[in-house]
């Protein structure tokens, strides 16, 4: 049995002013409805034409060339299950699902957000606020 690829994790610095011709047709309505600059994609597939990239739950077919991989890899991804570390006093801790992975380019490394019942909590947290529940 062959073994899954590695995950690629990246950014896709697209924007409408960019144009629609990187974005495959059947993708080009909900990807711009992502905004997808300064989101982390995972990279699973690859042909001659296009790239598959994977958001949450969403997977979208674009052009290889706008994306920009990360050596770094971020320390939890879509789907994992967080813990908050240090909640403020008398506050349960937030704990859920990470839905959203962010780059902040200044810092050089990955921000994420939860969703805790069903609802997306508001803040965005540090990889160094959260782990693994």
């Amino acid at each position: 049995m062959p073994r899954p690829k590695p995950v690629i994790y990246g950014l896709y610095s697209w924007t409408p002013d960019y144009g629609l011709s990187y974005i495959h047709p059947a993708n080009r309505r909900t990807f711009e409805w992502l905004e997808p600059l300064g989101k982390v994609f995972e990279k699973i597939d690859e042909t001659d034409d296009w790239i598959l990239l994977r958001y949450d739950e969403q997977q979208f077919k674009v052009s290889g060339e706008l994306f920009k991989e990360l050596y770094q890899k971020p320390p939890f991804s879509f789907g994992d299950i967080v813990q908050e570390v240090s909640p403020e006093s008398g506050r349960p801790a937030h704990q859920g699902q990470v839905s959203d992975v962010y780059w902040d380019e200044a810092a050089d490394k990955a921000r994420f957000q939860i969703v805790e019942k069903k609802r997306k909590v508001k803040r965005v947290f540090e990889a160094e606020e959260l782990r693994f529940a």
